[in-house]
């Protein structure tokens, strides 16, 4: 590495520690629902098998909150719970799991007048009482809408950071510092500078690194290898995922790709630091988790890369989300974007939506749009 680790604090998960100069953990997300025992457990056991540090695993009902004992029993792996909406299930989970991941902009989406600062507190109270860490998961399709209205339209990084501090601020006045915090975005520059900025803010707390919605190998792991290097290299980052766009039987190669990133850096082996992909066709594809509606998604998501391969000297964005928790977020911010529901597809054109398909209707209504969107900008499509 080309600079010494930065001095953040140390904070356990179950039976490994990030921060504090330890290892680079690699983290991973289990894409079976939680519900299903026999499925989750499979899978968790074959991500820690192939070396995940920690396993996350979504839970957003009560049937999956009740799972999570059996899952417990059954395997080893330190656990990670995502809550997803529910932040109130955390009492429910905390003493199956070793962390507790939240989005603060989802804490919004129940009990809309009870204070988040009141929602904060009894993450970190259930936290304390059942030997969890936390996690402060800031993602850019679901940025804090409170913040958001107080940056400019433009301004991607600022609600994201000004999100990550204020809840570090708030969490350490509760006494709480077990805590780690990611900022992830889809765009490989922007996580790296708004992941600088908060460690030069912050230099004491531990960060998990990623390109969120990175999408589909080997172009995701080019976007997350970009981003994981200058951060690294500079010294930031005490855990890290590769989220990619793949089917559940292959969700082992992220843990792969992850484990070989940090040995390349650590090893010295860095690539360019240029722009990846400036100036040509951009698709955006969220990682398949247990919050994927349809597994369809990921057959679609790779349908779209191939019928979109004669635009790619076009700088555009397309986005394919596999679910309603940041899919309307990121197909905002797309020129063109889908994101999938449990039978029906729904298009939009950067904020608007055009309507709802079926899972055989979306891609030529797509590729009319692209074709119509490189007509009005760059003029016919050749």
């Amino acid at each position: 590495m080309n600079a010494p680790r930065n001095p953040t604090r140390p904070v356990r998960i179950g039976s490994v520690t990030i921060g504090g100069g330890r290892p680079i953990v690699v983290q991973s997300m289990c894409t079976a629902k939680a519900w299903d025992v026999e499925a989750a457990v499979r899978q968790i056991d074959s991500l820690w098998r192939a070396g995940a540090g920690v396993v996350r695993v979504a839970v957003d009902s009560r049937r999956e909150a009740d799972a999570l004992k059996e899952i417990r029993q059954r395997s080893e792996a330190n656990l990670a719970v995502d809550l997803q909406e529910s932040y109130q299930l955390a009492a429910d989970v905390a003493p199956f799991v070793d962390k507790i991941r939240y989005n603060p902009g989802h804490l919004y989406h129940h009990q809309r007048s009870r204070p988040w600062q009141d929602k904060v507190r009894f993450l970190a109270d259930v936290a304390g009482q059942h030997d969890c860490a936390i996690r402060v998961g800031v993602n850019c399709g679901s940025v804090d809408p409170a913040q958001r209205s107080r940056f400019a339209p433009d301004d991607w990084l600022g609600p994201m950071l000004a999100s990550a501090l204020e809840h570090c601020e708030r969490l350490d006045s509760f006494g709480f510092t077990r805590y780690c915090v990611s900022l992830k975005d889809s765009d490989p520059r922007r996580v790296v500078e708004v992941n600088r900025r908060f460690a030069a803010q912050r230099p004491d707390v531990p960060l998990h690194l990623g390109v969120t919605e990175a999408g589909m190998p080997p172009e995701g792991i080019a976007k997350t290898r970009m981003a994981l290097e200058q951060l690294i290299s500079r010294g930031i980052g005490d855990t890290i995922r590769v989220s990619l766009t793949v089917p559940g039987w292959r969700k082992h190669e992220e843990v792969e790709a992850g484990r070989r990133i940090l040995e390349d850096i650590a090893a010295g082996r860095i690539g360019s630091q240029d722009e990846l992909g400036a100036g040509r066709l951009n698709i955006v594809s969220c990682p398949s988790c247990s919050r994927v509606e349809n597994e369809a998604f990921v057959e679609l998501a790779v349908k779209v890369r191939e019928m979109t391969r004669y635009a790619a000297r076009y700088p555009l964005t397309i986005a394919v989300m596999g679910c309603r928790v940041n899919g309307p977020g990121e197909t905002d911010d797309a020129d063109l974007g889908v994101w999938c529901g449990p039978r029906f597809v729904n298009l939009k054109r950067g904020g608007e939506l055009l309507g709802r398909f079926s899972y055989q209707e979306i891609l030529p209504r797509l590729k009319a749009e692209l074709d119509a969107l490189i007509a009005s900008r760059f003029g016919s499509p050749r």
